[in-house]
């Protein structure tokens, strides 16, 4: 019955008979009959069938949400089993905002040190995609912006404040400067993370305050692409400033706090809210600090 659930799972992902197949590792056939014996148990259709995948059902969806929980419940059973006959062991899947991947490793790195049979899947998300991805239970911690109405279903916990830095060429306008405000960066021909980027909201408030205008060359869902555009082309960025240092921007980069006004916004970790925890999860929730204070 686990192994049925997961095929609906994978084939809601997917929404391709073959490619759910080969990601599951198993021959198309076996997908389609294994879909037909679920259907057949739960006495309906949960697939719209023809000559491609159609979606799933109302029946399905539902199902399908229930297949997301017990299959997680069975994860959590199992790692439950394992921690207690050998230790703390397991893959811990987390997606973080792009301008917060740079911070995962201050996370990560100690808790390995602490727990070396743990392994990582670090992924780069949107705080929509987050969300989304921690309630289908496809990643077990989120790292990303609090300040969202979204997340009070969802377990919350801070871990620093985001403030922001212009990053350019020590050849171009305010590089000899202490600090710049948002109007003067607002000035620069600039490389922006994508709109449907949260740090690029926030960045649109600040830059586009009162109306002013403000121009973007590049749009890009990576920050390493932006800094590349930004050492070669000539234009200018803007990032986290705790980001740029963890980075170590080299020469001819330099970054510049941008104030007038100093702005901040907070960053933590999310989990999905229940009873037990994974004890993979259970144990990074508790044991990892606030940055700030590592």
């Amino acid at each position: 019955m686990i192994d049925k659930l997961e095929y609906l799972i994978a084939l809601s992902t997917e929404r391709h008979f073959g490619r759910a197949a080969e990601r599951l590792g198993i021959t198309q056939p076996t997908l389609s009959a294994g879909i037909r014996q679920l259907e057949e148990r739960l006495g309906t259709t949960l697939v719209n069938r023809g000559s491609r995948f159609r979606g799933l059902t109302e029946e399905g969806e539902r199902a399908l949400a229930w297949a997301r929980r017990i299959t997680d419940d069975v994860r959590t059973m199992r790692e439950e089993i394992r921690t207690v006959k050998r230790g703390l062991s397991g893959h811990l899947r987390i997606g973080a905002v792009p301008t917060s991947l740079a911070i995962v490793s201050r996370l990560t790195a100690p808790f390995h040190l602490r727990h070396d049979n743990v392994t990582f899947d670090v992924t780069s998300q949107t705080a929509s995609e987050i969300i989304a991805a921690i309630s289908n239970f496809e990643i077990d911690v989120g790292l990303t912006y609090l300040d969202d109405e979204r997340l009070k279903k969802l377990d919350t916990r801070a871990l620093y404040d985001e403030r922001y830095c212009l990053v350019t060429r020590r050849d171009s306008v305010f590089h000899d400067r202490q600090q710049v405000t948002w109007e003067e960066v607002a000035s620069l021909k600039l490389g922006l993370l994508s709109p449907s980027m949260q740090n690029r909201q926030i960045l649109n408030r600040h830059l586009g305050a009162g109306g002013r205008r403000f121009e973007t060359v590049m749009e890009s869902n990576s920050m390493i692409a932006l800094l590349s555009q930004t050492r070669l082309a000539g234009i200018a960025t803007v990032m986290p400033h705790r980001s740029a240092a963890l980075l170590g921007l080299a020469e001819p980069l330099v970054a510049i706090p941008i104030t007038g006004p100093d702005v901040s916004y907070r960053i933590g970790l999310v989990t999905a809210r229940r009873e037990l925890r994974p004890p993979i999860v259970a144990a990074f929730w508790e044991e990892t600090q606030e940055i700030d204070s590592i």
